[in-house]
């Protein structure tokens, strides 16, 4: 069974991030004709062009400096996890993984691939979340 953690629940600050993520996606594509994947971005910088560091550097600054910015107004909520290193390890390098053979992320698909109406990021958004749900059904209810 499932159940909500009202305490937690929190639509209007879901909303209001939802709401400028995409935003600043729309205003990235809109000014720069470039799309908002962090794994592009960052695939960039590995792999540098000339006259192409700099903008791929801000974004992953920007990236890094938001929720430092954030706390100096707000206590910024607890990070946790349930798994354990060698498991954050192995889901990164998955997801790593995965990113390349599905030419995107989640931000690339997901936000940006999506609102453009792109086949083949709806075809990309549909494996990773099932591929999640599958994952946590079995983790959590499987193996458990």
């Amino acid at each position: 069974m499932m159940a909500i953690d009202w305490t937690h629940f929190t639509p209007w600050t879901a909303l209001a991030g939802g709401l400028l993520i995409g935003l600043a996606a729309a205003a990235f594509v809109l000014l720069n004709g470039r799309i908002a994947g962090i794994s592009g971005i960052l695939g960039g910088l590995l792999r540098p062009a000339q006259g192409d560091i700099a903008w791929r550097a801000a974004f992953l600054a920007g990236l890094v400096a938001a929720p430092l910015a954030y706390a100096l107004f707000a206590v910024l909520p607890e990070a946790r996890t349930e798994a354990g290193d060698a498991t954050l390890v192995a889901a990164g390098l998955l997801v790593g993984l995965g990113t390349r053979y599905g030419a995107g992320c989640t931000s690339g698909h997901g936000v940006c691939g999506l609102s453009r109406l792109a086949p083949r990021s709806l075809v990309a958004t549909v494996a990773f979340m099932l591929a999640g749900f599958v994952t946590v059904f079995v983790l959590r209810h499987v193996l458990a």
